[in-house]
């Protein structure tokens, strides 16, 4: 198990974006759970590095750790709210013809800027990973014994997505981009960022089951 210890720098790496919200030992104990079980059910004939490997279960384990105690502090009113906010957003960005600045969102709502600002914060990893759990990079996890020759269809998957797919694709889950943020890189509304999201993960998901 000593060996495990040369993968540290791969957990912080995992965990680094969520130390501000969260306990980063206590990520870390979580991130290592994820190895050891990593550890457990690689098999060097599955022709793909353990690093690539324990990734997904550092992620998985991370990212439910996350979401969980997310759950626990994020109110009803507040996920009520975000909705508002998203819908306001979206609506003002169809008006202005730009993304609307949170104060502009508090003063249509006719709600204080603090608010607004909390409710984002609140909701946004939770938003984020309920996502992320969707994605295929997960279900890659649940199917073990065919990991390396879904991660090649996979990157064949990718390369017939359209340009502005690829990118989006690459903001979010290579880049690790928040939808907020993903959505300032695009130039494209956040709500707009979920919905084309969503679209292109059941695209690659149609056509990794037709492989």
């Amino acid at each position: 198990m000593q060996e495990l210890l040369d993968y540290e720098g791969l957990i912080y790496s995992i965990i680094n974006k969520y130390t501000k919200k969260f306990d980063k030992d206590d990520l870390f104990q979580v991130g290592m759970l994820g190895l050891i079980e990593a550890y457990k059910n690689y098999n060097s004939s599955f022709n793909t590095k353990f690093s690539t490997y324990a990734y997904y279960y550092i992620l998985g384990e991370v990212n439910n750790y996350i979401r969980n105690s997310s759950s626990l502090k994020v109110s009803k009113d507040l996920i009520k709210l975000s909705r508002s906010i998203l819908k306001a957003r979206e609506i003002m960005q169809q008006k202005l013809e730009r993304e609307p600045t949170n104060l502009e969102i508090a003063l249509f709502l006719e709600i204080d800027e603090s608010k607004v600002n909390e409710a984002l914060e609140a909701t946004e990893i939770v938003s984020s990973l309920d996502y992320e759990e969707s994605t295929l990079y997960n279900s890659i996890k649940t199917e073990e014994n065919s990991l390396n020759a879904d991660i090649l269809d996979l990157k064949e998957a990718l390369k017939e997505l359209s340009e502005e797919e690829r990118k989006l694709i690459l903001a979010r889950y290579y880049q690790e981009l928040t939808q907020s943020e993903t959505s300032k890189e695009l130039g494209i509304s956040q709500v707009q960022v979920s919905r084309k999201e969503t679209k292109v993960l059941q695209k690659l998901r149609v056509k990794l089951q037709n492989t």
